[in-house]
């Protein structure tokens, strides 16, 4: 009890007082730091939640089946496994920190569904699964940006040898020598043969596609095995085309005005393209694990690519700023519909990605043909877009 009054006194006294304020105001600043790194979670849900905590596997996210694709993008500080200078594969045009790009906080966000945890990258793990086999990605540049992410995140494992590249650099092959694992992008506009219709003798940027067969480019590869087949397409349907059929009757177009025509939309196009090469593939079941990445959406505001479009938010945007009745999720129905016919596995990315308007290279890519326009359709490296190449890991382990 003598203790406890001379604590008392001494409290009571003016240098006591001024400790006890000093305590005071080093509890209140500890407290606005903790809310401001961990704020209260909103009573509402949304596509964005602050979380810094790695998240891990379970064994009852291994025992059920989990809808990796329905979730949102949460805060992570970790950040990738590879930066623009670590990952010695990196495209120029997709290195934005080279370009001048000097936010971060587009890099501070990771892919969280909402019934189970996606467990993150690791390479050792993909490489391990793909030891002695050979993997395409086949589609638009898309795909390849999506193949440029898995790239930089295997390197940091073991770097690939550049072992193939075409003459106009649209079809490249590397190889891993330690795992004897083949990684491959073939470029195909459309999935279909394809015909660029001229005007005058110049390209006119209209198409006439055969839609019953696959294209030469990349169907002509399969009587040698591919294991994984990684299968995308879109971007370049947005545009006037003509379908015809194996008569060479034209049974539909897409942006056109010519009457007595049927006219599809740009959804229903590639629906029927994507129809006509998993047709093709199921030949290859035995020994072809086929995958459909869905539809990449872009993010141009106030134009788009070639008036004046730009892309320079530098966070997520919010749910209710999302249009979720255009075009992207439209493409993206066809494409489902089309996988769930065959039965085929699919990375389902385009919902996910839509509030991701800030992990684009935007003026930051350095294009030398293309000075002053914004790239809003491709993604920074590294970026969002290597989110796709976990869930991808996880479908080809099965977890989905």
């Amino acid at each position: 009890m003598k203790n406890m009054k001379n604590l008392i006194d001494r409290q009571n006294t003016p240098l006591g007082r001024i400790y006890l304020f000093s305590l005071a105001c080093i509890v209140f600043v500890y407290l606005i730091i903790f809310f401001f790194i961990y704020p209260p979670r909103p009573s509402h849900t949304t596509l964005t939640e602050d979380i810094t905590q790695e998240a891990l596997p379970t064994k009852h996210d291994k025992d059920r089946r989990c809808d990796l694709f329905r979730g949102r993008w949460i805060k992570d500080l970790n950040r990738s496994i590879y930066t623009n200078e670590s990952c010695p594969t990196i495209p120029v045009s997709k290195n934005c920190g080279r370009h001048g790009r000097s936010d971060t906080e587009y890099l501070q966000w990771r892919w969280k569904p909402d019934e189970c945890e996606l467990p993150r990258f690791q390479p050792e793990n993909f490489l391990r699964l793909v030891r002695g086999k050979k993997m395409a990605f086949i589609g638009d540049s898309v795909a390849r940006n999506q193949m440029e992410s898995l790239l930089c995140l295997l390197s940091q494992a073991e770097i690939p040898i550049d072992t193939y590249k075409d003459s106009e650099d649209r079809d490249r092959t590397w190889h891993f020598p330690t795992h004897n694992f083949t990684l491959m992008v073939i470029f195909t506009k459309f999935l279909v043969p394809a015909t660029e219709r001229l005007t005058n003798g110049t390209s006119s940027g209209d198409y006439d596609l055969q839609i019953d067969r696959p294209d030469p480019a990349w169907a002509s590869k399969l009587p040698s095995p591919i294991d994984y087949i990684v299968l995308s397409d879109g971007h370049w349907f947005f545009r006037k085309l003509y379908l015809h059929n194996n008569n060479n009757t034209i049974i539909g177009c897409v942006f056109c005005s010519e009457p007595d025509t049927n006219h599809l939309g740009p959804a229903h196009a590639i629906g029927l393209t994507l129809r006509t090469a998993l047709h093709f593939l199921k030949k290859y079941d035995e020994h072809t694990t086929t995958i459909v990445r869905t539809f990449s959406p872009s993010h141009f505001e106030n134009g788009v690519w070639n008036t004046g479009g730009t892309c320079n938010r530098t966070w997520p945007l919010r749910e209710e700023d999302v249009d979720l009745k255009g075009y992207d999720l439209e493409v993206r129905g066809a494409q489902v519909e089309e996988v769930e016919r065959v039965k085929v596995g699919v990375v389902d990315v385009t919902e996910m990605m839509l509030v991701r308007a800030d992990g684009h290279p935007g003026v930051h890519w350095d294009n030398q043909y293309m000075k002053g326009y914004s790239d809003c359709l491709h993604w920074c490296l590294p970026g969002p877009i290597d989110a796709w190449n976990e869930l991808l890991l996880a479908v080809m382990g099965g977890l989905s």
